[in-house]
């Protein structure tokens, strides 16, 4: 959308809807809500930085090279299987994946000190509507499901929606599907999660992915095919105060100040204290004169009376 020489390729934009942002190419805003967590950086396979829960039982995968950008489970115990899984792949903006570790961040918190368990292990609910109520309160209506035994929730601008598989499958299928912008690569942002992930978390997504406040992308992050569909607006860069016009006072302060650090910086020489010297000398005869004559006519008049007159 940009030419390479463009000024204006990397200036800094508010997006909406955030839903259609896409990636700023970094996990940080996912990664925020589990910072305290043990960090595991990995030299070797596809999985470049895995966060953990201090026991492990809660897994976030960065995969910085692959379609799947992002691969979060759980699991009863640290050695044991995963008990659900949800994907975001390379298009879904970070700031989506942070309401699912904020939620997992909560969970875990509480879990700590009064369950051992864990909310975050908790069994979904029966009802689905329950895992999309955030986007139904959002004002996201029911649209025309493309397969049978499904429910499709979709946002007001029909760039965004969930699709729901309420078909019997097994525990590990993928049953939920955040979406968001037209189909193809690099503009179809998806979140997948599997049958057992508890609804709290499915709607903790998808209360971030409602969420009407904008984001902050460069302009060339934004596809090219996307770039019509959501609004843009410049981060305004802050105002420079104008300094006011000095008065007097400021003028001798300053000038006061300046005397004072270039004499801490230069000290003075001799031929200096020399000067000074001599114009404090010329300052006391100055005052001697324009003061009282006394002294000077008492010591003359002591002068002739000690001395004797030479008779002639």
């Amino acid at each position: 959308m940009h030419a390479p020489d463009d000024p204006n390729r990397y200036q800094e934009v508010l997006v909406s809807p955030m839903y259609l942002a896409g990636s700023n190419g970094t996990g940080d805003a996912g990664f925020a809500p589990v910072a305290h967590w043990p960090h595991h950086y990995l030299d070797e396979g596809p999985c470049q930085l895995l966060v953990t829960s201090p026991d492990q039982r809660i897994r976030i995968g960065w995969f910085g090279d692959d379609f799947d950008l992002w691969k979060i489970a759980a699991a009863s115990e640290a050695a044991s299987a995963t008990r659900w899984t949800a994907t975001f792949n390379h298009v879904t903006p970070a700031e989506i994946v942070a309401g699912l570790t904020t939620a997992l961040a909560h969970d875990y918190a509480e879990a700590d000190a009064y369950d051992s368990n864990g909310r975050f292990l908790a069994n979904p609910s029966m009802y689905w509507a329950d895992a999309v109520l955030p986007l139904t309160d959002a004002g996201w209506k029911r649209g025309v499901p493309d397969k049978p035994g499904t429910v499709e929730i979709v946002a007001p601008d029909g760039q965004a929606g969930v699709v729901i598989d309420r078909r019997s499958y097994g525990p590990d299928d993928e049953t939920v599907t955040l979406w968001a912008g037209p189909p193809g690569w690099g503009t179809r942002a998806e979140a997948v999660f599997t049958a057992r992930t508890p609804s709290h978390l499915i709607a903790a997504t998808a209360a971030a992915m409602a969420d009407p406040a904008p984001v902050v992308r460069e302009r060339h992050q934004i596809h090219r095919e996307v770039a019509h569909l959501v609004s843009l607006t410049p981060v305004a860069p802050s105002t420079p105060q104008v300094p006011r016009a000095p008065t007097p006072l400021d003028v001798r302060r300053t000038a006061v100040t300046q005397a004072v650090h270039r004499a801490a910086r230069f000290p003075r020489t001799a031929a200096d204290l020399r000067v000074m010297a001599a114009r404090s000398r010329t300052s006391a005869s100055a005052q001697n004169r324009s003061g009282s004559p006394a002294p000077a006519l008492a010591a003359r008049s002591t002068f002739s009376a000690s001395t004797p007159r030479r008779s002639r």
